[in-house]
């Protein structure tokens, strides 16, 4: 399964406690839990464990169903980002994000690549439709 962004927010903020019990980091440059706090991480986990949930089922699946995974996903996403200042996702973040979506459905058979073209869209634009973060 692609890696979720969430893994390496969380791998950002382990490390950046170690550095701090180390004494190596001054503590006046410690952002990562101020940037991805616990309850930002945790509800993008439950809206990825959803989308996770769906895709067995997008398998051979219809363009207008993919597509309406994308949007349940990248709408809960929405929601998260404005819960939590309307900045949660930012431009790393988003790319992540997105990078994720993509990865997750073409391990799952999806093209998506063939799915944006039928659409006349370019392969990264799969979540632009729906997505404010």
């Amino acid at each position: 399964m692609a890696e979720r962004p969430t893994t390496g927010w969380r791998e950002g903020i382990e490390e950046e406690q170690r550095e701090l019990a180390a004494g190596t980091l001054d503590p006046g440059c410690a952002c990562m839990a101020e940037l991805f706090p616990e309850s930002l991480i945790t509800a993008t986990d439950s809206v990825l464990d959803a989308f996770e949930a769906d895709l067995p089922s997008l398998q051979g699946s219809s363009d207008e169903r993919v597509f309406a995974a994308v949007q349940r996903v990248v709408l809960a996403l929405n929601t998260i980002n404005d819960e939590h200042n309307g900045g949660a996702y930012e431009t790393d973040e988003r790319e992540q994000l997105c990078d994720y979506i993509d990865k997750a459905l073409t391990e799952q058979g999806v093209d998506v690549v063939a799915l944006t073209a039928r659409h006349g869209l370019g392969r990264y634009q799969l979540t632009d439709r729906w997505r404010d973060w």
